[in-house]
């Protein structure tokens, strides 16, 4: 596949599942305009003291972030099990189990684990948006299957650890670390306004969604979304 490019087009989302998306984000927009106000809180949602502490993969090549989020999250599965999840997140894939409306043009996330997406390389697209490039997508920086996952764009990096727990449990980590690139005001105030007021309730929803979908224990699917350029 090419390193850049466009996602083909996917079919128009059912006019029920836009009803129910809309109505998801009218119940939470008050998590949305406010978010600011309890940005201390939520910039580690979930997570303890211990895990704000310790590094992450990635933390070094943004050491001065404008925003770093670590925030986690206990599934009642094992990391084998929520792995699959985390590798075919990304926009005409399997989406990002978060506010739909937003994130994937209105078309709900899978359900199920979709084959395709199964075998992530070093390099390939994490796309946020149909148009793929360096400002609307992330990359696959490095990983280990099970273990962890780091995606990286310019200023931006995404990490994600999966920590085994007793009795077939998984701690989920995750750590965003943007920096607001003030030399372009325009792209900088774009961007922390998308962070500051909309990171928090998507990355809330995302987590709850991917343990949602683990404990589900969903059955494979082999049939796969628009393939996107790696």
């Amino acid at each position: 596949m090419s390193s850049a490019g466009h996602t083909p087009s996917a079919p128009a989302p059912p006019e029920r599942h836009i009803g129910r998306a809309l109505g998801e984000v009218l119940v939470a927009s008050p998590l949305f305009l406010f978010a600011p106000l309890y940005r201390r809180r939520h910039l580690r949602w979930g997570a303890t003291d211990t895990e704000v502490r310790q590094a992450m993969p990635g933390d070094e090549l943004i050491p001065e972030p404008s925003l770093s989020a670590t925030r986690g999250i206990t599934i009642n599965a094992s990391p084998s099990t929520v792995w699959p999840w985390l590798v075919q997140m990304g926009y005409g894939r399997a989406g990002w189990y978060s506010y739909d409306l937003f994130d994937n043009a209105g078309r709900p996330s899978a359900e199920a684990i979709i084959t395709s997406y199964q075998s992530p390389h070093v390099g390939d697209w994490v796309p946020m948006a149909a148009k793929v490039d360096e400002t609307t997508a992330f990359k696959i920086e490095a990983f280990e299957p099970d273990d962890w996952m780091l995606w990286v764009k310019p200023n931006s990096t995404w990490a994600w650890r999966l920590r085994p727990l007793a009795a077939g449990r998984t701690r989920l980590l995750t750590r965003l670390r943007q920096k607001y690139d003030w030399s372009s005001p325009g792209s900088a105030l774009l961007t922390a306004v998308l962070f500051e007021f909309g990171d928090f309730p998507m990355m809330r929803k995302q987590l709850r969604g991917i343990k949602q979908r683990a404990e589900s224990k969903a059955p494979l699917s082999g049939a796969g979304t628009a393939q996107v350029p790696r």
